[in-house]
């Protein structure tokens, strides 16, 4: 299965602070994913984190129940497109560590369908990163990884692994899919960290 690659506008350069060196602005929301599309029920969909000796659990109606926050943020996408002003909603990933007791400095994302990503866990916490279910006031389409994705806006978008199901706490940092097939290892816009050697 190739890149789906579908929905991009106009480019137009901008000269802005808020634009990462080698990005273009779109108004669009271009789809990009390896493979087909994981169709999730909610009625199915869980979230989990696992640490060693302890694993916590939400269904999807335990999910919306616990705190929300409203998030407008910008995001970068390492194939150049940035979208400003982006809304959603969803819950921190500080809320769903609340009960855990390993304190651990690395996580694996995974996803529906198979996809990982690795993720510091000081990218996770202090307000950086959430579990989203809502974006533009509506909820989250499947094509862009609802019901759920893990939004880490700081870092380039393949690290807010779409579909999401869970984060595994680790000590030693584990590749993901994209990082073991020629992409950075942590991936910082503001540095182009696109690739191996970058």
């Amino acid at each position: 299965m190739g890149i789906i690659n579908t929905g991009f506008g106009r480019r137009r350069r901008e000269s802005s602070e808020n634009l990462p060196p080698g990005q273009f602005v779109t108004s669009d929301f271009p789809v990009l994913s390896y493979g087909p599309t994981p169709e999730v029920s909610t009625d199915e969909w869980e979230f989990e984190i696992r640490a060693p000796g302890q694993t916590l659990r939400w269904s999807w109606e335990e999910f919306l129940a616990l705190p929300a926050e409203d998030i407008e943020t910008d995001i970068h996408c390492v194939t150049h497109w940035s979208k400003f002003g982006t809304h959603w909603r969803g819950v921190a990933i500080d809320t769903l560590m609340e009960d855990v007791e390993a304190d651990l400095p690395y996580a694996t994302a995974y996803s529906y369908g198979g996809y990982t990503t690795n993720v510091p866990m000081e990218d996770l916490l202090d307000g950086k990163a959430w579990v989203a279910y809502e974006f533009e006031g509506e909820p989250l389409e499947a094509e862009h990884g609802g019901p759920a994705r893990l939004l880490v806006p700081h870092l380039y978008f393949w690290k807010s692994a779409k579909w999401v199901r869970g984060l595994r706490l680790e000590e030693t940092e584990e590749p993901g899919f994209w990082e073991t097939n020629g992409y950075h290892l942590y991936g910082d816009p503001w540095r182009e960290q696109r690739y191996w050697g970058s």
